[in-house]
């Protein structure tokens, strides 16, 4: 029997008009023959109001105890679905990550899949046809609850499609993948096939549609991904491995990520031990470093790099630890700039890219500070203001 796994995310099931929609349309898959894994986030914004909630009770909950009040959205919703589907006649489970045997590790609030089971559902599906799972959140090897940092219902997803061996189908409240945000450049193009590298920069570097852990577990394994609009009849676009792709662009999209914080720090001398210091304190706090650079001169040492926003409050942590160690240290963070990246694949078959793009961002008056590239991507960190201006000049210029 045919099986797939489907995710929806928190829009798709913010009430339970939506959710009823969702069950119906699921039993017409369960009656054309298929067993279905489905994945769930928690409906709405559930997760923001408990992290409101959190705040007005304390600035500095214990980790442990938040990522178990956070998983509580998820569980909420896998067993409004399932009791819908069962309603209607269809044998449907609903199951926690614990149930799910979705093992983690690391951090409480960042943590990684380990390793899931496929016998867990073998079993499951002998007497269901749906398995309504929580996303966003495990178990780690002292028994306690985890979850999986942001998009972690997209990664919940793709690793059950995974370790299953079957397809993975999103579905969100967009039509799926564009070559750059069509509310800030309104002609944007949807694009029907993208490469898994292409989609992990695009995602990495802002384009906000899929989470990036998701799409490297999905190019690892090579699951493609179905990403589309939810109970929609507008076609959307298949992630798939680069060699099955005939037609490869030298730029397939334009990214902008507004959600980045650019950090500067400085001191008057080189000091190994100020650098070892401070990379041991952003891995062991999961801070994630972007773009980076460094400058040694007769002035001392200079770094510049870029983090997610949601990472402010462990960085100005980690920075104020330092200067107290390192008194001549100064350090700024700056939340005025955002970053602007091209991306495709073409790129490692065509030269001129870069020099294209820069001087389009001259031409057009955008000032870039920091400059990162890749194979297939280009990254600059440009001032806020021109964001929109630079995505639509560069989605032009390459005729996207």
């Amino acid at each position: 029997m045919k099986r797939s796994v489907l995710k929806f995310g928190g829009s798709s099931v913010s009430d339970f008009h939506k959710i009823r929609n969702i069950a119906d349309m699921l039993k017409s898959r369960v009656e054309a023959g298929e067993q279905l894994i489905v994945v769930v986030s928690a409906m709405g914004k559930t997760t923001d109001e408990l992290m409101k909630n959190v705040s007005t009770l304390t600035t500095k909950p214990k980790e442990q105890e938040l990522a178990l009040l956070l998983t509580t959205g998820e569980q909420q919703t896998v067993s409004y679905l399932s009791m819908v589907l069962n309603d209607i006649g269809v044998h449907a489970k609903a199951m926690t990550g614990y149930q799910a045997g979705i093992k983690t590790v690391g951090h409480h609030l960042k943590s990684k899949i380990a390793e899931i089971n496929p016998q867990t559902f073998d079993q499951a599906f002998e007497t269901n046809d749906v398995l309504v799972v929580a996303g966003f959140q495990g178990i780690n090897e002292h028994d306690e609850i985890t979850t999986l940092g942001r998009g972690g219902s997209d990664t919940t997803a793709v690793a059950l499609a995974a370790s299953n061996q079957i397809p993975c189908e999103i579905y969100t409240d967009v039509d799926g993948v564009y070559a750059t945000d069509p509310r800030i450049y309104k002609d944007a193009k949807r694009l029907e096939y993208v490469s898994f590298e292409e989609m992990m920069e695009m995602s990495a570097l802002g384009a906000g549609v899929l989470e990036t852990r998701s799409v490297e577990i999905a190019k690892n394994y090579n699951i493609p991904i179905y990403l589309g609009r939810t109970l929609s009849n507008v076609k959307g676009t298949w992630i798939m491995s680069r060699t099955e792709l005939l037609e490869k662009k030298a730029v397939t999209g334009v990214a902008l990520d507004r959600n980045m914080m650019h950090v500067t720090i400085s001191h008057p001398l080189p000091d190994n031990r100020l650098l070892t210091t401070l990379f041991d304190q952003l891995e062991e706090g999961s801070v994630n470093v972007d773009m980076i650079s460094q400058i040694i001169n007769i002035e001392g040492l200079q770094m510049s790099f870029t983090i997610k926003d949601t990472d402010l409050g462990q960085i100005n942590g980690i920075l104020e630890h330092l200067s107290n160690e390192f008194k001549a240290l100064d350090y700024k963070i700056n939340d005025s700039y955002v970053k602007i990246s091209l991306i495709g694949s073409g790129m490692r078959d065509m030269s001129g890219v870069a020099s294209r793009a820069f001087i389009t961002l001259i031409e057009n008056d955008i000032p870039f500070y920091q400059t990162t590239t890749s194979e297939i991507s280009i990254s600059s960190v440009i001032d806020e203001e021109n964001g929109d201006k630079a995505v639509s000049v560069l989605y032009e210029a390459f005729d996207i």
